[in-house]
């Protein structure tokens, strides 16, 4: 029986007398860079603290690992880091990791420890105290933390919030990394939606505790793109051709640019109608560019009319 790394299913929470999640669900499989979205307020921290165990939910049910998230066994099979990095600051980077190790019911494995340290580019720095280290080099071993005893899934809540862009890019090649080569599974949280884009697969954006986007972020992309085609030519445009572009409603011809012909054509015509369409006409093409909402658009886009009923 097939058993997906994490799965929602129609969860509700009040807290304080107010309605946090309306019943949401989605699911993420094994492999995923789960982009988990949405502006503050939304429900995220909620819906995590529900994923590790540390809160029940009202209604419905959420598991890990095909086992209820109440269950001490799927506490097991993740790696966390969220609000606060959870080091000590006068422990060595590896005696932090090895009392991590401990807390999991693992026996000390000191292997294991420089494999992780190795991981996120602390193998250097394993006898040095967490209170010598800069915050980008804590928010790395934060991470080594969270994989010290081999989860199945990293839940993941602003992991690269507040630190230099060069440390940003250093963990997510940790997390592409960790997914491609070691199995494992991510749950990403994050405001940051170009960090998103750049390595999740899979979105959920939430909202007022109801989900509004879900799905692989590519398919969403092209669904939710502008939908305008460029197409770039060394032909001369001719009046005769571009009159006879305009007759034809469909191709959405609207605009010729420093030698590109520019489209905004209806779902129903394909690139390649158009592309055989210049061909006929006479005109060589060089190269086509499709241009797809940014994860960003899509997020503004969706949050203003969400908030606008």
């Amino acid at each position: 029986m097939h058993t997906s790394p994490i799965e929602v299913k129609n969860i509700k929470k009040t807290l304080q007398g107010r309605e946090i999640l309306k019943g949401i669900t989605f699911e993420v499989e094994q492999g995923d860079i789960f982009g988990f979205i949405g502006p503050n307020g939304a429900g995220k921290t909620t819906t995590i603290r529900i994923l590790l165990g540390l809160y029940k939910v009202d209604s419905g049910n959420a598991s890990i690992m095909g086992r209820d998230v109440s269950d001490d066994e799927s506490r097991k099979k993740v790696g966390f880091v969220i609000d606060g990095d959870g080091l000590y600051d006068n422990m060595s980077a590896a005696a932090n990791l090895e009392y991590y190790q401990k807390i999991y019911d693992k026996s000390v494995d000191k292997k294991k420890i420089e494999q992780v340290l190795e991981l996120v580019g602390l193998a250097d720095r394993a006898k040095d105290k967490a209170k010598t280290f800069s915050k980008g080099m804590r928010q790395r071993l934060a991470l080594a933390r969270a994989l010290v005893h081999d989860p199945d899934i990293l839940i993941l809540d602003e992991p690269t919030s507040g630190i230099d862009p060069s440390v940003q890019l250093d963990i997510r090649k940790i997390l592409l990394d960790i997914v491609q080569n070691e199995n494992k599974t991510v749950f990403f949280s994050s405001h940051n939606m170009d960090e998103v884009q750049k390595i999740c697969n899979k979105i959920v954006l939430l909202h007022k505790g109801e989900i509004k986007l879900y799905g692989r972020l590519d398919k969403l992309r092209q669904q939710m793109g502008k939908n305008i085609l460029t197409v770039h030519t060394s032909s001369e445009i001719t009046n005769d051709i571009l009159n006879k572009f305009n007759d034809i409603e469909d191709i959405g011809f609207y605009k010729v640019n420093k030698g590109n012909l520019l489209f905004t054509p209806s779902k129903n015509v394909k690139t390649s109608d158009i592309i055989n369409l210049l061909v006929k006409a006479g005109i060589e093409v060089e190269g086509v560019v499709k241009e797809e909402s940014s994860l960003e658009e899509m997020y503004n886009n969706i949050v203003r009319e969400a908030e606008e009923k």
